[in-house]
């Protein structure tokens, strides 16, 4: 290492917040804590690397502010974490962190700057050609390629030639390398081990600069803060065409990623992940959110550990949800061990309220389900439901999106969020949308499903913009239907209700609508 470095690896998070979520971001978005920062800094840690952490997200910090962190920090490599609160929000986000990157390379830091996260996993040869402030991008999760990287003594491209799971320049050319492999289940507990949850910042307490979505806050202020957030899995088995979370496990050369193509899942032991949120609980944090796409897939992982917090979780003090699918969830015997765990809220994808539609995107999985029942079954169980709709989807019609409001009426659910289907890069969306020369986004924000920018996939008979007014348009009705609100008051009290309602104030601009900011 050379004498004038201090720390081997500082990891960057930007933020992208005012132009992905506008207004909205001011109050009402969340703030979420960098799992894979945190992840990737405790493994390099754990193998003796000095590494550092700087969340411009969470801090507002603005560009003069990350400098001279970097500079107090001195690292060889800068690494640039670009994911999404998510797990298709990593475009988005590329937003703030190409910003700071070009900012940084302005005021010739002496760092290497390399960049991970779904954007460049998908696209890395595009990405490097575009933003000539990005030397490195990870191809994968990158865990051995960034411990393999930190290596070396020097960044040439002589040096990282030699190094599996990177795109890189060399001169004019961009070269990308073979894949690397991911973390295999049984080394997780050693090789991703853990969170660096003491290299955050905080201002009176850990994770208080951090905040839960208000519907898992109960539409509660106070209750948004402190917040955090762990994985007790990676990847997922289904290949969902709209969904790129699989891109962590991607293990080709080829430049378009499509994430359905690697469907490998990977856990850590209950043990272990019961250590961690233990870390947690002693740190006075009760409001937590379990990452994974899959929580509730796999009994042989996800049952012990809801015993084990079950255990923690006797005054009911806890306020967790997770994700899961809707066909995963009918055993009222689960749903009440997932209660006691604390789990008070589910996310599951319900996606549209026409099974035709559904069975387009998610390869058939959801064909026997009665959906009706399986929330009725998680309602009796005393858990909330955030359900999420996606309008637009191939095969969707006016008729299609409006059976999909009128089922999320009938099913009245506590959360309630739907997007308008995006060629997010690394799906499948996007693959089919490039082959058929579809109009996409010019800018990272216009990826974003809440931006100004925002431009949504057209369906065989519904323009862009259609899709988008009735996102919009159903997202007000919902949350100020009579029968949603009553629900609200009944269970969280009328200040969550009132808060509701102030929420729904913000009208979202949208350009193709022929709105002006």
């Amino acid at each position: 290492m050379e004498n004038n470095f201090l720390t081997d690896c500082c990891f960057l998070v930007a933020s992208s917040a005012k132009k992905s979520y506008q207004k909205l971001s001011e109050t009402y978005s969340a703030i979420e804590p960098p799992t894979w920062a945190l992840l990737l800094a405790e493994s390099c840690r754990s193998v003796g690397y000095k590494v550092k952490i700087v969340d411009a997200n969470a801090e507002n910090l603005s560009d003069e502010s990350v400098l001279e962190k970097i500079n107090e920090f001195k690292p060889r490599l800068v690494c640039v974490v670009v994911y999404g609160q998510n797990v298709n929000a990593g475009t988005a986000n590329m937003r703030g962190a190409v910003d700071i990157a070009n900012f940084l390379k302005e005021k010739k830091i002496a760092s290497t700057i390399s960049f991970i996260g779904s954007h460049v996993q998908a696209l890395p040869i595009e990405t490097l050609k575009k933003e000539k402030s990005i030397d490195i991008a990870f191809t994968n999760e990158g865990v051995y390629a960034l411990r393999n990287l930190l290596k070396l003594q020097d960044f040439s491209p002589q040096n990282l030639k030699n190094i599996k799971g990177i795109a890189y320049k060399e001169k004019n050319e961009i070269k990308m390398n073979l894949p690397e492999k991911v973390v295999p289940t049984e080394k997780m507990d050693i090789d991703l081990p853990g969170y660096a949850w003491d290299l955050l910042p905080f201002k009176n307490k850990p994770m208080d600069l951090y905040r839960a979505p208000m519907w898992h806050a109960e539409y509660d202020f106070e209750k948004r803060s402190p917040y955090a957030s762990l994985q007790t899995s990676l990847g997922c088995v289904f290949k969902c065409d709209f969904c790129m979370i699989n891109l962590i496990n991607r293990n080709d050369s080829e430049e378009i990623g499509v994430a359905g193509k690697y469907s490998n899942m990977r856990f850590w032991s209950p043990d272990f992940i019961i250590k961690e949120f233990d870390k947690l609980i002693s740190m006075g944090i009760k409001t937590i959110r379990i990452v994974d796409e899959m929580f509730l897939l796999n009994p042989k992982y996800y049952l012990p550990l809801c015993e084990k917090l079950a255990e923690r979780n006797e005054d009911d003090s806890l306020r967790i949800w997770s994700y899961s699918r809707i066909d995963t969830v009918k055993r009222p015997e689960v749903l009440k061990l997932v209660r006691k765990a604390g789990i008070k809220w589910l996310c599951l994808g319900i996606e549209s309220g026409d099974k035709a539609v559904r069975l387009e995107v998610a390869k058939g999985k959801f064909e026997d389900v009665d959906v009706k029942a399986v929330i009725k079954k998680v309602h009796e169980a005393d858990i909330n439901v955030m359900a999420n709709y996606i309008y637009g989807l191939p095969g969707d019609t006016k008729e299609s999106i409006k059976k999909t409001f009128d089922l999320s009426i009938e099913l009245c659910t506590a959360g309630w969020n739907t997007y308008a289907a995006m060629a997010l890069p690394g799906s499948q969306l996007y693959k089919n949308a490039k082959s058929k020369n579809y109009k996409l986004p010019e800018t990272y924000e216009g990826y974003s499903f809440h931006s100004f920018e925002t431009l949504p996939l057209p369906t065989d008979t519904l323009k862009a913009a259609e899709v988008l007014a009735y996102r919009d348009e159903a997202f007000k009705n919902y949350h100020t239907s009579r029968p949603f609100l009553n629900k609200i008051k009944e269970k969280f009290g009328k200040k969550a209700s009132d808060n509701i309602i102030e929420m729904t104030k913000i009208n979202l601009k949208r350009k193709i609508l022929g709105h002006k900011i």
